[in-house]
């Protein structure tokens, strides 16, 4: 190679840390199997004063909610709005990531944008618009935008996303009614 000669610079393309395919499959063909298989989260609560709360889930970890300044709290942590949109974000994520493993795409780039417009007319119940009907409090909207980069076409990403989105449970939890009961411990 002469002086004048250069060498292009090469390209390195970095993915996405992978999920376990297989493990992927056997679990498709466990639900295959049994459409009816439930699983359960368990979440404890515990208020610590004002709006912050600890909440547990599961036996290893702790996520602290609390409500911004112009809502009474300290603002040392997420709102529980803010919560649901991260939760709605990360199951959209996760079916993102399973869709494209299942359909033999790398991912190198994977991000979720979410916005929700919510309502608390009624100040939580206590004294704010109480003629206001449960469907006219908390979130009236929801926008969410996806931004993700691998080795197949816009439109196949774009599949995979919308796939994600049809089957998430989270976004299926929001987007239908589901029975709800509250009582007393």
């Amino acid at each position: 190679m002469s002086d004048t000669e250069t060498l292009a610079p090469a390209t390195i393309k970095a993915y996405l840390r992978p999920i376990d395919a297989n493990g992927l499959a056997d679990f498709a063909a466990g639900g295959k199997a049994n459409p009816a298989r439930r699983g359960t989260n368990k979440v404890h609560t515990v208020m610590e004063g004002q709006y912050h709360s600890l909440n547990y889930v599961g036996e290893k970890h702790c996520v602290v909610v609390d409500e911004p300044l112009h809502l009474f709290g300290e603002d040392t942590a997420p709102a529980p709005g803010e919560i649901v949109l991260s939760g709605l974000g990360g199951c959209i994520a996760v079916g993102v990531t399973a869709v494209a493993t299942w359909k033999g795409v790398k991912l190198s780039r994977l991000e979720v944008f979410l916005e929700g417009d919510i309502g608390n007319p009624a100040a939580w119940g206590a004294g704010g618009a109480l003629e206001k009907t449960p469907p006219e409090m908390g979130f009236q909207a929801i926008r969410v935008k996806v931004l993700v980069e691998g080795d197949a076409s816009r439109e196949v990403l774009d599949e995979i996303v919308q796939h994600a989105n049809f089957y998430s449970p989270v976004a299926n939890t929001m987007r239908n009614p589901i029975p709800f009961e509250i009582s007393m411990a």
